[in-house]
């Protein structure tokens, strides 16, 4: 079994590593580096980790402002645990000039906010409820823009 997690663990990273250098082909004036990469990275290393509402536990369950306290915390840089939270701490980002590491913010249900974090341009790893794990997602797909409510960062 240790083989088996040892397996997927390398796998994560491998499929880590591939994201963020295809990430930065995307857009060449958009460079991965220092915090930022560190904060995609730790994000991205938990693709394929189980969603479960209240769960911090990285590789094992997470919810969705559990990942992003996370891989802001490998990063060695403190945010509030919830999105709420984070969304009320973050310094705000307008749409159009969001970087990797940045943090997105959907109202998704009555007193329910869901948050995510910008891996390049267009997509954002987050816990999704709808995949049950871990994932990315196009930002600009319908479903996200309807229940945008803003963006924020942490980083310079």
């Amino acid at each position: 079994m240790k083989s088996v997690t040892r397996f997927l663990s390398s796998a994560g990273l491998v499929a880590a590593v591939l994201l963020l250098s295809g990430c930065a082909g995307l857009n060449s004036s958009q460079q991965v580096s220092g915090k930022r990469s560190e904060v995609v990275s730790a994000a991205l290393s938990q693709v394929g980790t189980p969603y479960r509402y209240g769960a911090n536990a990285p590789g094992r369950a997470l919810d969705c402002s559990a990942l992003t306290h996370y891989a802001y915390q490998q990063a060695g840089v403190p945010i509030p645990r919830m999105s709420v939270d984070q969304l009320r701490r973050a310094r705000p980002v307008p749409l159009e000039a969001l970087r990797p590491g940045d943090l997105v913010f959907f109202h998704t249900g009555p007193g329910v906010h869901h948050v995510g974090l910008m891996v390049d341009k267009n997509r954002f790893v987050h816990a999704s409820t709808s995949q049950h794990k871990v994932g990315l997602t196009r930002l600009y797909a319908p479903y996200w823009t309807a229940r945008y409510v803003g963006a924020g960062s942490y980083l310079d």
